[in-house]
């Protein structure tokens, strides 16, 4: 058969997608020709995930079985890149700081001590990944896997509520109908819907729903983040056979891994910190706070962040990045969920007035200081 020549309807899509691409004057193979994913997904009307799977069906059924099995061209990884959006957490630093949100097709792993709000900006995730694409979000839903029993439903409200009025306001000011509509069927409910929570009790049932992951991605296509909170609780303890634990958290990684790389999937893992003794030569000793887990988990992420306080502050350290540069950024939880920092109230008539020269001094203002708007989704 002559290439491109191959009829759309014959391809081995959902009827709803060929139906939109052929109403839309996409007849055969070589229509699709040039096109990239974001244009194929505004003219079709289909989402970007539904766009990059039809090129990669059209593009395997148009060079049937040349070259390496498996092998795809880098015009097509650049344009799946093109394509991919990243889920915003609401911290405009956060976000900056991982490339534009958490990033798809990856594992990103946030690792901090108890009450740096890992499990909020856990839920924080499972929430914005349901922002309707017209805003910039992914209009998707979310996985919630629960090893400790963290979930708190009282703070998910609070996170839903926040990102729905965010949506709404944005929703009024919008131009498009489609927008407006978007924005309109974006309630409570509907992020409550999207959202799948799993409770796991202990190692075997944390391995059998990671199992069971790549079936429930087939029956339930919108899913666009996995968040395991956490990755680590059932495997602290319980375990004689260190080696064998090494064993199942690899292939529980690598599934995830498949998962995200395959389905174009943000996967995110939360993680605890555990102290280590160190032993130096001059006699001293110490300790230090470290990722659990040990050495042979350190590469199981594409990305590693790290959750600290200092001097009363929350901070995010972008430990491990293939293609971001190491960067710490300030953060905040409030009541609405993950945020920037605040600005920094006004001083008192009744302060000190600082020295002359302090006054004259050029200091630079701490990290997060001074946002005037607060940072989340935009019209597109």
């Amino acid at each position: 058969m002559e290439r491109g020549a191959r009829l759309i309807a014959t391809l081995e899509l959902a009827p709803t997608v060929r139906h939109k691409l052929q109403a839309t004057g996409f007849r055969n193979v070589g229509d699709l020709r040039g096109c990239g994913p974001i244009d194929l997904a505004r003219e079709a009307g289909i989402t970007h995930q539904e766009a990059l799977f039809v090129l990669k069906v059209a593009f395997s059924a148009d060079h049937g079985d040349e070259g390496i099995a498996g092998a795809i061209s880098a015009e097509q990884v650049y344009a799946e890149e093109q394509a991919s959006r990243g889920i915003v957490t609401f911290c405009e630093k956060v976000d900056r700081m991982l490339g534009g949100g958490i990033p798809a097709r990856a594992i990103t792993e946030f690792c901090g001590v108890p009450g740096v709000g890992k499990t909020q900006l856990g839920m924080q995730i499972a929430v914005d990944a349901q922002i309707p694409e017209c805003m910039g979000g992914l209009q998707g839903e979310a996985v919630y896997i629960d090893t400790e029993g963290s979930f708190m439903m009282e703070r998910l409200l609070d996170i839903t509520d926040a990102v729905v009025d965010h949506v709404h306001n944005l929703g009024r000011r919008a131009t498009s109908e489609e927008c407006k509509t978007q924005a309109e069927r974006f309630s409570r409910e509907s992020v409550l819907h999207g959202i799948h929570y799993f409770r796991v009790h202990d190692a075997a049932e944390q391995i059998a729903v990671t199992n069971t992951l790549p079936q429930f991605m087939d029956n339930h296509p919108k899913v666009c983040a996995i968040i395991v909170d956490s990755i680590t609780f059932q495997f602290r303890q319980g375990f004689q056979d260190m080696a064998q634990r090494t064993r199942l958290l690899a292939q529980m990684a690598q599934q995830l891994m498949q998962l995200a790389e395959s389905k174009g999937i943000a996967v995110v893992l939360i993680n605890q910190v555990t102290t280590k003794v160190r032993q130096e030569r001059t006699g001293g000793g110490g300790s230090r706070l470290v990722p659990a887990l040990g050495d042979s988990w350190a590469h199981a992420a594409t990305s590693r962040v790290i959750l600290f306080w200092h001097e009363g502050q929350r901070f995010a350290h972008l430990h491990k990045s293939p293609s971001r540069p190491s960067t710490t950024v300030p953060y905040a939880v409030t009541a609405a969920g993950i945020r920037d920092v605040a600005p920094a109230p006004p001083p008192s008539l009744h302060q000190q007035a600082p020295r002359e020269e302090q006054r004259h001094e050029e200091r630079e203002l701490p990290s997060g200081r001074g946002q005037k708007r607060e940072w989340g989704p935009t019209l597109d």
